[in-house]
């Protein structure tokens, strides 16, 4: 990245690279982009002579803060996760120098695996998943709570109904939604409470050469206490590639019975346990809805909008469903424009 044509704040970044130990063997003129996401941050790989290469994070204030990323990244490597060690940091500037754990993600690895490597993949994000669970306590990560529950489902009447479909609600239209956001809700503070990620899925999750061995584990920096359900959802019922749903009920049972082996409380019916998989799911299927809405009108950041109808899909599936979602299912059928089966209820 030549700082002559580079803008500020990459000028910024090669400089404090520039400033680092000599004994790193940073070459600084390996720097290239390696990924963005959906925030602001940015992430560039940098190689080291003859030792390979690593990550550095660029996570502009006032929009970011590199605070939660290392102290989440400190909780979860004492949990036993593989996460980025972390070798230099700049707060002031929102600068980060990361291991880099390759790149290849989970999803990438499935576009060649075969069922075989594929389920390895799985079961080694199921036990990760597990063994970050089993390190729970309170107090240390802040509570997913109601109100932070509720203000992620209002991003999907904000900017998936009114902004992406142009829906007009009406008063009757909103106390719907509302009753239903409050029912969701219930059901997930019910749940009981672990480490949350928030974001473990396919993009997230980085494999190892050996696809059983436990994955390198991304972007945590939001990570919350709340519903044991919430990182499993976002597994199995991933926006970004879909399974038929005898693979997600065979994923979530490896779960289930991994979790109780594990002491965790988990409902000890499976149906009840899947029953709050769903409704989790569907609090984080109509957020994400929102939210990818959300990356294309203010941010400026199409791509997101192509797995849209893979996650209304998940909705569809899980409001047609419940007897207490039937109102919801509705509404939706009504915005959606299609018919939205409520015969089948658990």
């Amino acid at each position: 990245m030549p700082t002559g044509t580079a803008q500020p704040r990459e000028a910024a970044l090669a400089r404090w690279l520039a400033s680092l130990p000599a004994g790193m063997g940073l070459q600084t003129d390996t720097l290239r982009p390696a990924s963005d996401d959906a925030s602001f941050r940015r992430y560039f790989r940098i190689d080291r002579a003859g030792a390979g290469s690593m990550i550095v994070m660029d996570a502009p204030p006032p929009m970011e803060d590199c605070r939660p990323f290392m102290h989440a990244a400190g909780v979860l490597a004492t949990a036993g996760l593989r996460v980025p060690g972390i070798h230099a940091a700049d707060l002031e500037q929102g600068f980060l120098l990361l291991d880099d754990l390759g790149n290849t993600t989970l999803l990438a690895a499935l576009a060649s695996a075969d069922s075989a490597a594929t389920e390895s993949m799985y079961r080694a994000a199921i036990a990760a998943l597990v063994r970050m669970q089993a390190a729970s306590r309170p107090g240390v990560f802040a509570p997913y709570d109601h109100a932070r529950l509720f203000n992620e489902l209002a991003l999907y009447p904000t900017w998936y109904l009114e902004r992406q479909l142009g829906v007009a609600l009406s008063t009757e239209d909103r106390e719907i939604l509302e009753q239903a956001f409050d029912a969701l809700i219930a059901n997930n503070l019910a749940q009981p409470q672990v480490f949350v990620h928030r974001d473990y899925h396919s993009r997230n999750l980085m494999v190892a050469e050996d696809a059983g061995a436990a994955p390198g584990v991304l972007d945590f920096q939001d990570a919350v206490f709340g519903p044991i359900t919430y990182d499993l959802v976002s597994l199995l019922r991933d926006a970004y590639v879909d399974w038929p749903e005898e693979v997600e009920i065979d994923r979530a049972a490896r779960y289930w019975e991994a979790a109780r082996a594990a002491g965790l409380s988990v409902a000890t019916d499976f149906g009840e346990f899947y029953r709050d998989l769903e409704w989790m799911g569907l609090q984080r299927h109509l957020k994400v809805l929102g939210i990818f809405s959300r990356l294309h009108h203010r941010d400026g950041k199409d791509r997101y909008l192509a797995d849209c109808p893979r996650v209304l899909g998940y909705v569809l599936r899980t409001v047609g469903r419940y007897r207490e979602l039937a109102p919801l299912a509705r509404l939706i059928d009504r915005f959606e424009g299609r018919r939205v089966s409520v015969g089948h209820t658990f």
